[in-house]
């Protein structure tokens, strides 16, 4: 692993001094390779670059899963493992786990890492004041936070962070995010806004479907207006990443963040396409494109006809037929559409599923069904009120549907703009 030797200083990326250490390491060289190419550099690179200083005599904690890798897919972990004058005490896992091995709604529990020997506490489903008494008995002093988010306010990691932050706050800890590139591009916010009375454990607080934020940002916005300014997190801010860049203008490697997101296509479908978890219709799970296949039994041909008929921007339908491996429909014959994007900067992720949602309603009516959760509909979860479910169910077009949040929109987009770090 990669040691300090030296501080080379000279023209980098921002300005930033750049460790000489291990000048023939994968690492070493995967860094100097991106200041040369003008590649994005993440948060965990400017933080190592500057020998961990922001670091130094404290005991941290990593909030973590797979994605924090840096360009030789070395974990973070790892690397701060072996790194001099790091004190790396605990590691916390979100959903999914912090090596990644479980499935949706699981975690892989509490445990000693066999690799490095740090211990992992399962932050996944705890209360904060349960991370802030992990916090506490790990004998901590900072939180450090690097998961990969992907844009969408229904993916849980953005929430193990404010709940994260809130648990900082409670143990007395300091808050540290690496920052990483919103996949989408993080130009605009769209879809709905959550209404407070529909917070879950997929959306705590008022922002947009698609929030259009980095980690770092989002995190800036969670303290100052849902926590008072009291977490006070402070953001090692990347170097190079531009709002608009796809994520192939990044050089950074894809690393699936969970299992069921295992490419950027998925990503980039998955804000909208998400809304099928709501329906009685499986999302692609069980299948290798999860959120970009779609179907049910009783959808035939006539569906993926009618999508493409509607002309929507950006992106095209194949009809599909398969079988899920597990999750809805699990073994049974779906037929339905699998979902292509010929333009990125045109397709409308939630404004498709939605069109996708009200075809399949209208084609279907005796078949089609709303999955129903424990107290509101599922879909009134994801997305953060009644509005849209209400709104289609009375026989609204998407453009009525789409309406029907505007102004709640507006408002989240001009108190976003408060806490951009990024142009």
């Amino acid at each position: 692993m990669t040691t300090r030797r030296g501080v080379l200083r000279g023209i980098a990326a921002g300005g930033a001094a750049v460790p000489i250490a291990a000048l023939g390491t994968p690492a070493a060289h995967a860094d100097q390779a991106a200041s040369r190419n003008g590649g994005v550099r993440t948060g965990f690179e400017v933080l190592r670059a500057g020998g961990y200083r922001e670091l130094r005599g404290q005991k941290i904690g990593m909030v973590a899963n797979p994605t924090a890798v840096i360009r030789d897919l070395s974990h973070e972990v790892d690397v701060m493992h072996a790194a001099s004058g790091v004190d790396l005490a605990a590691v916390f896992g979100p959903e999914h786990g912090f090596r990644g091995s479980a499935q949706a709604g699981g975690s892989e529990g509490s445990y000693k890492d066999p690799r490095t020997g740090i211990a992992v506490y399962d932050a996944y489903a705890k209360t904060p004041q349960q991370i802030a008494d992990y916090f506490t008995k790990s004998g901590i002093d900072t939180v450090v936070f690097d998961i990969q988010d992907v844009g969408a306010r229904f993916y849980t990691y953005v929430w193990t962070m404010f709940d994260c932050m809130r648990a900082a706050i409670q143990a007395g800890k300091r808050f540290v995010v690496l920052d990483r590139p919103n996949p989408l591009g993080g130009v605009e916010a769209t879809g709905p806004v959550l209404h407070p009375e529909y917070a879950s454990g997929v959306g705590r607080e008022p922002i947009a479907q698609q929030h259009g934020m980095t980690v770092g940002e989002l995190a800036r916005l969670f303290d100052g207006e849902f926590l008072e300014g009291k977490a006070k997190p402070q953001v090692v801010q990347m170097r190079g990443w531009r709002r608009g860049m796809t994520w192939e203008e990044t050089g950074l490697p894809w690393v699936l963040p969970s299992p069921n997101m295992p490419t950027i296509n998925t990503a980039v479908a998955y804000p909208g396409m998400g809304l099928f978890e709501a329906v009685n219709l499986s999302e692609g799970r069980g299948t290798t494109v999860p959120f970009e296949m779609v179907g049910a039994p009783y959808v035939d041909w006539h569906w993926a006809d009618d999508l493409n008929g509607l002309g929507l921007p950006g992106v095209r339908f194949r009809e599909a037929y398969f079988a899920p491996t597990f999750n809805k429909w699990v073994n049974q014959n779906c037929g339905g559409a699998q979902l292509f994007v010929t333009d990125r900067r045109r397709f409308d992720p939630i404004r498709t599923a939605l069109a996708m949602i009200i075809s399949a309603r209208r084609l279907y009516p005796k078949d089609f069904a709303w999955r129903e959760s424990k107290s509101p509909y599922w879909i009134d979860l994801l997305t953060g009120s009644d509005q849209v479910r209400t709104a289609i169910d009375g026989g609204a077009n998407v453009d009525q549907v789409v309406a029907g949040w505007q102004a709640d929109l507006a408002r989240f987009r001009a108190q976003r703009k408060r806490y951009l770090l990024y142009r």
